[in-house]
């Protein structure tokens, strides 16, 4: 946590572009760690892709598949995702991190991380119903629901409500973030398989730099960085 305290300040700035030049340099000092849990993630996430079909081949007997990936969706890969931007914010703040870290979650504040990305994937998805722009605000603004999820292990109402607080006057940064991750994922893709795990290296370490970056900036996040419950 000493190196935390060393960090500058003016290292991180709460903008898209600042955001994506230092997770361009974080990124490679802990390549090796992030490539492999992003590569992980991704073996972990393969059981909800298997289950796609098209709208005419479904049958009856699908509905237990369907239940099944549900609850691996809810309880599993939802809950591990936190852990994985929790090991990204790890890098960003310069501390030790380890593969098992991305697991964490179950040890950590897994109830509250299942029902964090429930909520936050129900929001989402009623703003996105209501003519998508809400859906885009909600999802800017509660952008920072898994790293306080993780980081300080809040409960749900609290994160919710923290996220809303800090991404005020944040919201364009992280819309312009998100906006930006189309054309580095598609210049991934052409790159093929090696190109498309640096473009998702990079984007989740670029979302975990701002969440660092607004955590320095206002005063009052300021005992997240070491850890603690926020004042």
């Amino acid at each position: 946590m000493e190196a935390i305290n060393e960090i500058n300040k003016n290292e991180f700035v709460p903008r898209a572009g600042a955001s994506y030049n230092k997770a361009w340099d974080v990124i490679w000092k802990t390549f090796i760690e992030l490539l492999v849990v992003s590569i992980v993630y991704a073996v972990i996430s393969m059981p909800t892709g298997v289950f796609q079909w098209k709208e005419d081949q479904f049958q009856w007997y699908f509905i237990p598949i369907i239940g099944f990936a549900v609850l691996y969706g809810v309880f599993l890969l939802g809950p591990i995702n936190y852990g994985v931007k929790w090991v990204f914010l790890k890098a960003v703040r310069k501390e030790k991190i380890n593969i098992k870290d991305m697991f964490s979650v179950f040890e950590r504040n897994y109830w509250n991380a299942v029902l964090a990305n429930l909520l936050v994937g129900i929001i989402i998805g009623f703003g996105i119903v209501m003519l998508i722009v809400p859906g885009i605000i909600f999802a800017c603004r509660l952008a920072f629901v898994p790293y306080l999820i993780m980081d300080q292990k809040m409960d749900v109402i609290d994160a919710l409500k923290a996220s809303w607080d800090m991404t005020s006057g944040h919201g364009w940064a992280i819309f312009f973030i998100g906006l930006l991750a189309i054309p580095i994922v598609i210049a991934g893709l052409i790159m093929l398989f090696f190109g498309v795990f640096i473009s998702i290296i990079w984007i989740t370490a670029a979302f975990a730099v701002i969440y660092h970056a607004v955590c320095l900036e206002k005063g009052q996040y300021a005992s997240a960085i070491n850890g603690n419950q926020l004042q």
